[in-house]
């Protein structure tokens, strides 16, 4: 299962257009060789240097009622499908393939929505307060105990992002420290952390998206 806090990162790349040019024929069949030997950076990079294909797919959806960012999602876990199940030995080209696969996982995801018109959803509004405030229809079934399972699955998470984030190295691992607030660190911007660090600005926000992009691949993986 894709979390979006998780494809989060990608998608601000893709509607940024911050993604690398693509790949050569040759240089992608080398990391598709590697990727298949369970090289995780070769996973990463075929990964980003096909986000472009994302973001053009995702523009024909534009005038939908869907969410740009849910689209672009939808695509995203498309596109890594697509290149997680590619086979060197086929006779597609790698961009066509993971184009069909992303096409076709915005349209699965559409007709599924499509289906869901009908169904009542807990955090749909019911009404308003004396005070003008939405009221949620869970917010008249909810009990009001904690739920200890999300407790414990929010536990669970933090527990998790901290040991991935020892894949990090030191210099990764600081700006993400410094960027997002984590381990007790003042969260600061990009801007910020180069002033402090005296790199360029662009220096870290290449950083960043490494960093982004290794943590995102490792929790998927688990």
């Amino acid at each position: 299962m894709f979390s979006f806090l998780l494809i989060l990162p990608l998608i601000g790349s893709v509607k940024s257009e911050a993604y690398p040019k693509r790949l050569e024929p040759d240089e992608e069949n080398k990391l598709l060789e590697l990727m298949a030997k369970g090289d995780k950076d070769a996973r990463a990079k075929l990964i980003e240097h096909n986000l472009r294909l994302v973001a053009h797919i995702a523009k024909k959806y534009d005038n939908t009622q869907e969410d740009k960012d849910d689209i672009l999602s939808i695509g995203i876990i498309g596109l890594i499908k697509g290149i997680d199940t590619y086979k060197l030995e086929s006779h597609s080209k790698l961009s066509t393939y993971c184009s069909r696969c992303i096409e076709n996982e915005i349209l699965m995801t559409l007709r599924s929505n499509k289906n869901k018109k009908n169904y009542v959803y807990l955090f749909e509004s019911v009404g308003e307060d004396k005070e003008g405030n939405p009221i949620e229809l869970i917010d008249l079934i909810k009990d009001n105990q904690d739920d200890i399972l999300d407790t414990m699955e929010h536990n669970y998470k933090i527990s998790e992002l901290r040991k991935a984030l020892s894949i990090l190295s030191s210099r990764e691992l600081e700006i993400i420290e410094l960027r997002y607030g984590l381990n007790g660190k003042k969260a600061m911007t990009q801007k910020e952390i180069a002033k402090d660090m005296a790199i360029s600005r662009s220096y870290v926000s290449r950083i960043e998206k490494r960093a982004l992009m290794r943590l995102y691949l490792h929790l998927i993986e688990k």
